[in-house]
């Protein structure tokens, strides 16, 4: 299946999903110099894939969110510098989101921007971060607050990458896949997502995971087709994680997967949009029930909920010093709030 992202400023990227995509690469590229960036687990886990590049020009980085942050994004200039590459040159990015999110940001900047090929390699990335370019790194005064919109000519998808993935990692992407079912009516994209998910069980969701990869790229090819520097509709995508950052920062990137601290983000906005009376308690008990189905939520959090909140009004969507907040205000549709008090706020909390 190929999905094609026509943005209205004419950009493309093509979304190219199908199974063993891996094993035909060599007839996707053509003849010019390939960097690839890649980490130390995804090196050890398919080094035969990896031999197709020129080793001169494979970079590895250490695998883990706590390397997103400038000293890896410095090393990765370095070594493309090193290797001198040139504008006409590409950059493929092999991983999960760190990666796709470090190469992103390499090659918008780098010589003032290369071309980008996005590969990636985990459910989260294959559902989301790989598409619609967004790229960046973390700083220690939270997450993404460093950052461009750097759109990759394609995206391969291969789902046979999956097969590697630990139940850690695929609830991680699980965390994405929700949030799309839960914002799929306001993207005017109706894939059948939340329906699917609700109606079948973890086992044939997990069988039919081409499937759901397809319905969360759609709906995130018809968002950013519209809007994709995140002017408006685009700030649908963001459901949950402005909550989900805080959490994040606060564990360091510790013990808490990125997909976990969406699903409690999404519980918190559905309990806040609960309490100020914009759904009511069926609403809210089948979104909190769709998270506890795929284990979700089951993560206990104790921070402080003064940290929380500060770290929310660090949040890049800040505006004029107000906390931008997507609440559901039905099944599968969310609005954008700036004006929640605080102390709904913090009651909202975990």
């Amino acid at each position: 299946m190929e999905i094609e992202i026509k943005t209205c400023d004419n950009l493309t990227s093509s979304i190219i999903i199908e199974r063993g995509l891996k094993d035909r690469i060599e007839s996707i590229f053509d003849n010019k110099k390939y960097f690839l960036i890649t980490n130390t687990t995804i090196k050890k886990l398919y080094p035969k894939f990896i031999k197709k590049f020129d080793s001169n020009k494979v970079i590895v980085i250490k695998d883990g969110e706590k390397y997103k942050n400038y000293k890896t994004f410095s090393f990765i200039v370095d070594k493309l510098l090193e290797q001198k590459i040139e504008r006409k040159d590409c950059i493929v990015a092999l991983g999960g989101g760190v990666v796709g999110d470090l190469a992103g940001y390499c090659a918008s900047s780098v010589l003032r921007g290369v071309e980008l090929i996005q590969i990636p390699t985990t459910l989260l990335a294959m559902c989301d971060s790989s598409i619609g370019g967004k790229t960046g790194f973390n700083t220690k005064f939270g997450k993404n607050l460093i950052g461009s919109f750097y759109l990759a000519s394609k995206v391969l998808i291969d789902s046979t990458f999956l097969n590697s993935l630990n139940d850690y990692e695929y609830k991680c992407g699980l965390g994405e896949v929700l949030k799309y079912a839960f914002i799929e009516k306001s993207a005017s994209c109706d894939t059948g997502l939340l329906g699917f998910l609700t109606d079948n069980s973890k086992e044939q969701v997990r069988s039919n995971i081409d499937t759901i990869i397809e319905s969360c790229a759609s709906i995130k090819a018809q968002v950013v087709n519209k809007d994709r520097l995140e002017g408006g509709l685009r700030k649908i995508l963001n459901f949950g994680h402005t909550y989900a950052h805080a959490f994040e920062t606060l564990s360091n990137y510790k013990g808490l997967s990125h997909g976990q601290a969406v699903s409690i983000g999404i519980q918190c906005a559905a309990k806040l949009s609960y309490n100020l009376n914009m759904i009511d308690s069926g609403c809210y008990q089948q979104i909190v029930s769709l998270l506890n189905k795929f284990e979700l939520i089951n993560k206990k959090l104790n921070f402080p909920k003064e940290s929380i909140i500060n770290l929310m009004k660090q949040d890049k969507k800040v505006i004029d010093g107000k906390i931008n907040l997507l609440v559901p205000t039905a099944l599968g549709q969310v609005e954008l709030f700036d004006n929640i008090d605080l102390r709904a706020l913090e009651a909202s909390l975990p």
